[in-house]
């Protein structure tokens, strides 16, 4: 069922902003933009991104920088704000940040485009987690600091993963399948507390620097309608 409202960007360039040559077949094209396994918890303030890996290859040279502050800053929002258990998918203006808690506090998110299929992401999720938690074992318990866990096979899974193909063969593992059919759909409107506006976060945001916070607001106004799956 499609859902028409008008809420505020998530500010990120279009994807799909280059125009085709004019010999070319404009082809619909899966992307994941940025993966990461976060540490949350009721006694953080915050959720901790301890691994991140992004491929912003389809932005700007002078773009990329403020997009994996954006990137940082919607992975903690929305991992603060996924009990859990829980499987929640928050789409906007093109974008679909995909979100998972495991009971014991070890999260991660994917961050796609719409046409990638959420439950595939669900799936990259639980196996990400699973080999960093062979890797790792408990010590991420105690982990304080962003990004200072060195986790190589993030890289190779956001490579992976990229491939459509890839995903079409993970559609096929039932098994896996079946234990991601539960995943809530939501608009950053219905995430966010009563009240609460992404704006406002962005303003107050120690994750986002001003350069960032301007692209954010420059973004923001070419942007003011979604349509959401």
């Amino acid at each position: 069922r499609k859902v028409h409202r008008d809420i505020h960007s998530l500010a990120l360039p279009n994807l799909n902003t280059p125009a085709p040559q004019a010999n070319q077949v404009q082809k619909v094209k899966m992307k994941v933009v940025g993966l990461s396994v976060v540490r949350t918890g009721a006694d953080l303030a915050d959720p901790i991104p301890m691994s991140m890996a992004c491929d912003l290859s389809s932005y700007g040279f002078f773009q990329r920088q403020s997009v994996k502050e954006m990137l940082t800053f919607l992975t903690k929002t929305f991992s603060k704000r996924t009990e859990p258990g829980q499987r929640q998918s928050i789409a906007h203006e093109g974008y679909v940040v995909h979100c998972y808690v495991r009971s014991d506090g070890l999260g991660g998110t994917v961050i796609s485009d719409e046409e990638y299929p959420a439950r595939v992401a669900f799936v990259l999720l639980g196996q990400m987690l699973d080999e960093f938690t062979t890797q790792k074992g408990d010590s991420w318990k105690s982990v304080v600091q962003a990004e200072s866990v060195d986790f190589p096979p993030l890289e190779e899974y956001l490579q992976k993963y990229q491939n459509p193909a890839e995903a079409d063969k993970v559609m096929k593992i039932q098994k896996d399948l079946d234990e991601t059919t539960n995943i809530l759909h939501k608009t950053i409107d219905s995430v966010l507390e009563r009240g609460v506006k992404l704006d406002s976060l962005v303003d107050k945001s120690n994750d986002l620097s001003m350069q960032s916070k301007m692209f954010y607001k420059q973004a923001k106004k070419t942007n003011s309608c979604c349509v959401i799956s």
